[in-house]
């Protein structure tokens, strides 16, 4: 399965792995998993350490680097195409994160992994809940 990791999944298979249900990271971690990320996570991530949201060790521009580093995951390029699929999505809220993951997932096919629940009751976009 091609998967799309929401930042907060991204956050909690760095720190915080016990968050994500089990079978969660079996699919996760299966042989036939495809992993991928976009650059809007780290984005997301380094606004997050900015306003103190999380924690990040020592300077936050190398502990994402090193974070993304240490995940085996592959970057889906912020393009025309996602930008302009991010005002198609069809989502109830504005978030421009979300917006652009959901974006992201549609126009690269991929499967978003996530246990955002306004994402998952969208239903615009292939999810696989962590819920």
């Amino acid at each position: 399965m091609k998967l799309l990791l929401d930042t907060h999944i991204i956050l909690w298979s760095a720190a915080d792995p016990e968050r994500l249900p089990p079978g969660f990271i079996n699919e996760l971690t299966s042989a036939d998993a495809e992993l991928w990320f976009s650059p809007i996570s780290v984005w997301e991530i380094l606004i997050l350490a900015e306003k103190k949201r999380i924690r990040l060790k020592g300077d936050r521009i190398k502990a994402v680097r090193r974070m993304f580093q240490e995940i085996p995951a592959r970057e889906a390029a912020l393009n025309r195409e996602v930008a302009m699929q991010s005002r198609l999505v069809d989502m109830p809220h504005q978030d421009p994160a979300d917006r652009f993951l959901a974006a992201t997932a549609l126009v690269y096919d991929l499967t978003l992994a996530t246990a955002d629940k306004r994402i998952i009751d969208a239903a615009c976009v292939p999810v696989l809940s962590a819920l």
